[in-house]
């Protein structure tokens, strides 16, 4: 049985309730020690003093900030302790919102929090049958470990579950921090509506068993069979970026590949789904891929300047391919435009001759 990592109680209003806080995840990395490389020698890690080189004991070691270069403030650990809010060891609930307004980066770490006692089980229950019914998450502070921590108390199907949060100030603003943001007009259009039908397609009920970590899979397996003396099988290479002259031929293809996957009995795909390096689908999907530029070809030919503005760049792109205009890759979606009117021109008089 677990051991409670921290005990107090939770406090709404003017009803209290002793609870303990006990961890709700268990981590399953595999983890090495350190060697001397050619040796089975440890390597250790000791605190030592950065002047002298002499190893300094645990008991003598305090914290210290720097307020000046080489000039600190010493603080003693109890001194923390003094000045840390909520001694009482209270998790006090100031308000309550509701859930979802909760953005999920803010989420770090999630607790269960039980009752101390059978006696304190009705209250306890109380709270987590009202929170479940308004589906609100109960907001407040708590200090644990030298170290306060905003909380969100929600109700799950039999429990409490307490998840620590970030600070506002923590959370940094993407716009500010990333090198590149997409512009609003990047999720309009055909690519748009057809990665609305690619995400439809995968659409699934979250069931987390379905999940695991494949990457300790491969270390263990990695360790086994070096253990073993084995061959050691090495992963195959991320796919490459995908080109966005080529965006909706891909985007076609994963469509086919994942109603495909959705169809079959053995819940695999079609043969073509996993396909060879550099592959969009295999050999359904390349067929696919065939059939719709033999099409747009034709179509191209056949189409006038106004039902070509109609279209996006990536789809008259395809159709300059198609129809093996030089320069294509440098051309503007206007330049596009011109040369497919003038190919269709050219391929009108050579059908009317």
């Amino acid at each position: 049985m677990a051991r409670a990592i921290w005990t107090g109680v939770i406090t709404f209003g003017l009803v209290s309730v002793p609870v303990g806080l006990y961890t709700a995840v268990e981590n399953h990395t595999v983890h090495f020690h350190q060697l001397q490389r050619g040796t089975s020698d440890r390597i250790r890690n000791r605190r030592v003093n950065e002047r002298t080189g002499k190893e300094v004991q645990t008991e003598d070691i305090v914290k210290g900030y720097e307020a000046a270069e080489g000039e600190y403030v010493v603080i003693e650990p109890d001194e923390l302790d003094d000045v840390a809010p909520g001694r009482s060891r209270t998790i006090d609930i100031s308000d309550f919102v509701d859930l979802d307004e909760i953005d999920p980066v803010y989420f770090d770490r999630t607790y269960y929090i039980a009752p101390r006692g059978k006696d304190q089980t009705k209250v306890y229950g109380l709270l987590r049958e009202a929170l479940a019914e308004v589906g609100k998450a109960g907001i407040a502070t708590f200090v644990m470990r030298g170290k306060q921590y905003l909380t969100a108390l929600r109700a799950d199907e039999k429990v409490l579950v307490l998840q620590t949060l970030h600070w506002a100030d923590e959370v940094r603003d993407p716009v500010q921090e990333l090198p590149e943001v997409p512009s609003a007009r990047a999720g309009k259009g055909k690519e748009r509506d057809m990665a609305i039908q690619l995400i439809d397609a995968l659409d699934a009920p979250w069931e987390p068993a379905k999940y695991h970590d494949t990457y300790q899979e491969k270390v263990r397996e990695l360790v086994r069979a070096k253990a073993e003396g084995q061959e050691i099988t090495t992963a195959e290479e991320a796919p490459e970026a995908t080109n966005v002259v080529d965006l909706m031929e891909v985007l076609q293809g994963s469509l086919d590949r994942a109603r495909g996957g959705k169809g079959s009995k053995d819940g695999k795909g079609s043969k073509g789904s996993k396909g060879s390096k550099g592959s969009k689908g295999g050999k359904d999907s390349e067929g696919a891929g065939r059939t719709r530029r033999t099409k747009s070809k034709a179509a191209s030919k056949a189409a006038s300047k106004s039902e070509l503005e109609e279209l996006s760049k990536s789809e008259l792109y395809q159709r300059a391919a198609d129809q093996d205009i030089e320069g294509r890759s440098k051309m503007t979606r206007d330049d596009l435009i011109d040369a497919l009117s003038r190919a269709g021109r050219r391929g009108g008089k050579k059908s009317a001759a």
